[in-house]
């Protein structure tokens, strides 16, 4: 489910699965909360997360993530899209467990061949929604985690945040700012985007949407599908 951005009051409207992108807010599908992947071990400082089961089918199969987390420190990620390549640099010292669960669905094949179903594009709010496979909104990995928020997140363009449906209810689905954008801080900030990137998502946005979503925006008049996401 596509979280639920709405604008300004706006509440990240995330179809049903996780964030802004599922509408029981975007919380991914993976019920083997206590399998690991086989990402490498995180060097350095490090924190534990839980990743439970959120009670749905997985969009893909794949396993939970480690729950040994990397808690310092940057990690770079290429989205690579239709429209071009998205340069992404995920903050494991401000959000260690989304950024764990982030490049562990990467490294499984999770986003590779999967569609982004919203963008959002009106005054304050600027957004491309992704990390559903199903494309409905309301698909996810089968777990979900808790929210990493500090009470004073913003969301200015170059803003890589998670979609939810409600209180810690983080699973795969996440949006990309592209436009300075006011939402409540409820969506955990885990990286940012670079100017590269940013304008391939100015150039999906230049394609309009069909304007169907609730909350704001709707499905790009343009197929947009990333095609990979690579780590490092």
């Amino acid at each position: 489910m596509l979280k639920r951005l709405a604008a300004v009051t706006v509440c990240l409207s995330v179809l049903t699965l996780t964030g802004c992108g599922q509408e029981n807010d975007d919380a991914p599908a993976d019920t083997a909360s206590d399998t690991t992947s086989e990402s490498s071990e995180p060097a350095g400082e490090t924190t534990t997360c839980e990743y439970p089961s959120d009670g749905q089918e997985p969009a893909r199969e794949v396993e939970a993530p480690d729950t040994e987390a990397q808690a310092e420190g940057t990690v770079a990620a290429t989205m690579t899209t239709n429209f071009g390549d998205i340069g992404l640099t995920l903050d494991a010292t401000a959000a260690p467990c989304t950024v764990n669960s982030f490049v562990s669905l990467a490294e499984q094949g999770f986003y590779d061949d999967t569609p982004c179903p919203r963008i959002g594009d009106q005054e304050g709010f600027g957004i491309l929604q992704c990390g559903d496979p199903t494309g409905t909104g309301s698909g996810g990995a089968g777990y979900s985690f808790a929210d990493e928020l500090t009470g004073d997140e913003t969301y200015p363009a170059g803003t890589l945040a998670m979609a939810n449906g409600g209180p810690d209810t983080n699973g795969s689905q996440f949006f990309l700012v592209f436009r300075d954008s006011q939402f409540p801080p409820s969506y955990s900030v885990f990286g940012t985007i670079d100017a590269a990137g940013l304008e391939v998502i100015a150039a999906i946005a230049a394609e309009g949407n069909d304007g169907a979503h609730p909350a704001g925006g709707g499905t790009p008049n343009k197929d947009v599908t990333i095609e990979k996401v690579t780590i490092g």
